[in-house]
């Protein structure tokens, strides 16, 4: 993950770590402070129904207003969640450090600063390079994990949890808009996110396809 990141323009002061679990003590090996946790979960019945009664139960005006302060596009290529989910994680934590304006994530989020989830997703969808570099990272000896092709059918789900003026948000491309789960701040974002995942593993029942990552400083032991 961290090779694919960098290779379109992460810092590489900024790296990903695995989370053990949302105990005290092992959220204290975590580097901090965490700009953003990327989850993977399995899809069930009790996933699906909660994320449609969070559509369904959605305000229109706070959505409105978390559009306009949040980073978000639709996910219309299959199997990239992940891929989405770094978007997502980058674009809304660009406060806490800064890429190349010459780099992929420079010129894409400059060219879809303006557009609309769905506008945004068609011009990820038309950009070869964005391939071109998941490629490369696949082949990297570095890298750990295979990205399934478009076709196959998974079961595995990534989302970006992210703190963004004081709220903190999931960021789900299957969703039309950003699902904002309450407050936080900067200092408490972990241990708020990790309320969320909870939630994640109780609908998951007995599966243990569950696996979080926090994006923060790279202090050289960055799980990929």
């Amino acid at each position: 993950m961290a090779d694919f990141a960098h290779a379109l323009g992460l810092p590489t002061e900024i790296g990903f770590h695995d989370i053990f679990g949302f105990e005290p003590d092992l959220l204290a090996m975590v580097p901090q402070p965490v700009h953003a946790i990327l989850l993977l979960f399995p899809i069930t019945e009790a996933s699906e129904k909660a994320r449609l009664e969070h559509a369904a139960t959605r305000n229109d005006d706070a959505a409105s207003d978390d559009a306009a302060r949040v980073w978000f596009t639709r996910q219309t290529i299959g199997n990239a969640c992940g891929t989405i989910g770094v978007l997502h994680a980058v674009a809304n934590t660009l406060n806490e450090y800064s890429v190349a304006d010459d780099s992929w994530f420079g010129r894409f989020f400059a060219a879809t600063r303006a557009m609309t989830p769905g506008e945004r997703a068609a011009h990820l969808e038309a950009d070869d390079s964005l391939e071109a570099a998941h490629a490369g990272a696949a082949s990297s000896v570095a890298s750990s994990t295979a990205t399934p092709s478009p076709e196959r059918e998974v079961d595995l789900h990534f989302v970006a949890l992210v703190h963004v003026d004081g709220g903190l948000y999931e960021l789900d491309g299957r969703r039309d808009a950003p699902f904002r789960h309450g407050d936080t701040a900067r200092e408490s974002f972990l241990v708020d996110a990790g309320s969320v995942v909870k939630k994640f593993v109780e609908r998951g029942g007995d599966s243990l396809s569950f696996n979080a990552i926090a994006m923060g400083p790279n202090g050289g032991d960055a799980m990929f």
